[in-house]
């Protein structure tokens, strides 16, 4: 039911059949009807949701017509990419408004009034707020990819501001790869008798993905790294750790041992985080060290090999971040490493995606051949991560303004002024 202008679009990004996902959801869409699509990642949602948003826009043109929020900034971008793909033909404007970037700049993209606004929930509340004469009265449709993230993230309060100034005559999508009991609560609030369209309904990851695990000490963690990006050289990595600092620390290690490594986390400006991933895009860098940032939806296609140096905590982050390999259709490896303390962690995720998984094949006394060359590096990591903390103090106040790492730093705050008492 896709009008031939869309069609012809779809052509030319060499979309040539329809994935699961999209041939449930579009006619749904195409007939007006609210939907919750539940699909595994890589399998084509933001078509799912951006193709039925264009055809009504032809069949009605207005500005200020559609409204996606997401999670993360990066993700923004990149569906901000796929609509201008999708409609350059028929002249569709966008407009990206998320944390991190001048806010002038962004009122003058609203003020011309741009078809569609791809927002973080942050961001767009303090436009609504701020911004004189912008407004969202006038809005068709509300997409929310990555719906369980977004409701996740604290981002409730904005989330139900949004929804107070935005039309209860609306059509709403919500999208993600898995789902949570938020998403029900907000499912009676916003949606009128949704059709869900779920593909997969138990989670699962895709069937040309083999993933291995590794159980190793703790402490010798960084040389397993090392030995694993030895063995499989030549495929390009992502690496996925627990906190900000551990990316930092880690890629400054690789770099120090020689390996073309660019971290992407919360607490770099925003400038730094697209040119990592442009770097990482273009294959300048074959190894990117990331935080569950870029766990959702980023579409990289030739990610040949997902490492969770950190186990996620969430059993659900998992499915995300092994789901950054083997997309549309292509194979890929993951390997996951579980500590003496990730036991019971790694249970859960097998038995999440009901699968007992292999132990990948290494030789230990090769890995502990690589101690002290790494131990070393270490040490040169720490400090120049000492250098770069130093750095920021004096600059006072480093530039990165991201929502996260406002109320991280606060915590960190109050955690430190209770260590330096229990000393």
């Amino acid at each position: 039911g896709v009008t031939d202008v869309l069609c012809e679009a779809c052509d030319q990004l060499g979309w040539k059949v329809p994935t699961k996902i999209q041939v449930e959801a579009i006619p749904v869409a195409l007939q007006g009807r609210d939907i919750i699509g539940l699909a595994e990642t890589g399998s084509g949602k933001t078509g799912a949701f951006a193709l039925p948003i264009l055809q009504a826009l032809l069949e009605a043109p207005q500005r200020l017509f559609a409204l996606v929020l997401t999670p993360t900034r990066e993700l923004a971008f990149q569906i901000s990419e796929q609509f201008e793909a999708l409609g350059s033909s028929i002249g569709v404007h966008s407009a990206v408004i998320v944390g991190g970037i001048d806010t002038m700049s962004q009122s003058l993209a609203l003020a011309k009034k741009p078809h569609i606004i791809i927002a973080t929930p942050g961001r767009l509340v303090d436009h609504l707020e701020n911004t004189k004469g912008f407004n969202l009265r006038a809005l068709k449709f509300l997409v929310m990819d990555e719906a369980d993230r977004i409701l996740n993230m604290d981002f409730e309060t904005e989330v139900d501001k949004i929804l107070k100034v935005i039309p209860r005559d609306r059509k709403t999508f919500l999208f993600s790869a898995t789902m949570t009991k938020q998403v029900q609560k907000l499912q009676r609030a916003a949606l009128k008798n949704p059709v869900k369209c779920a593909v997969s309904s138990k989670y699962q990851t895709v069937e040309k993905l083999q993933q291995y695990y590794i159980f190793i000490p703790s402490k010798f963690k960084d040389s397993y790294l090392v030995y694993i990006l030895n063995e499989l050289a030549g495929n390009s990595f992502m690496v996925f750790c627990s906190t900000c600092n551990n990316t930092q620390r880690t890629a400054l290690l690789l770099r120090n041992l020689g390996f073309t490594a660019i971290p992407l986390h919360g607490q770099m400006s925003q400038n730094k985080r697209l040119g990592s991933l442009n770097k990482f895009k273009a294959k300048a860098r074959s190894i990117l060290l990331a935080t569950d940032v870029a766990s959702r939806g980023l579409d990289i296609p030739h990610v040949d090999v997902v490492i969770n140096f950190d186990i996620p905590t969430h059993s659900k982050d998992y499915i995300h971040r092994v789901g950054r390999t083997a997309r549309a259709g292509r194979s890929g490896k993951s390997i996951t490493f579980v500590t003496q303390y990730d036991v019971e962690l790694f249970q859960r995720i097998e038995h999440l995606i009901g699968k007992k998984l292999p132990a990948f094949p290494m030789q230990e006394e090769e890995v502990m051949m690589l101690t002290e060359r790494v131990a070393e590096a270490q040490r040169f990591a720490r400090m120049e991560l000492r250098e770069q903390g130093e750095k920021k103090r004096s600059r006072n106040g480093d530039d990165d303004d991201t929502e996260e790492a406002l109320g991280v730093r606060k915590k960190v705050a109050g955690g430190k002024k209770k260590k330096r008492k229990a000393f």
